[in-house]
């Protein structure tokens, strides 16, 4: 982690500090239940965005040694089926012709 993301989480850490402590001031001072509850809150939202910062940093120093970033099952998906397209006019036509220099003209049916 960079200095700006220990800098970061610093700050998270501290607002979270004092959020915890506003809380337990609002308890003691007999203040409002839901006050209460909405500080516990939002002291937790801090220490989220440290194990986020923390979880980028990690992503990105175990991408730094690839060549290419890893990709989401998503592109992964997408690649299996353009892979699984046997030739151009099978792709444009939605499985209907081939390419003459296709070894598999023989046209797939999409009925069931």
């Amino acid at each position: 982690m960079n200095g700006s993301g220990r800098l970061l989480c610093a700050l998270y850490l501290a607002t979270s500090g004092g959020l915890a402590c506003t809380t337990t001031l609002e308890y003691r001072g007999g203040g409002p239940l839901w006050a209460v509850f909405l500080c516990a809150a939002a002291a937790v939202v801090p220490v989220i965005a440290v194990v986020r910062e923390t979880l980028i940093a990690e992503l990105r120093a175990a991408g730094a040694g690839r060549r290419r970033p890893a990709r989401s099952a998503a592109d992964e998906i997408v690649r299996e089926n353009l892979d699984a397209a046997c030739c151009e006019r099978w792709w444009t036509s939605l499985g209907t012709a081939h390419d003459a220099v296709c070894p598999h003209r023989v046209p797939r049916s999409s009925a069931a």
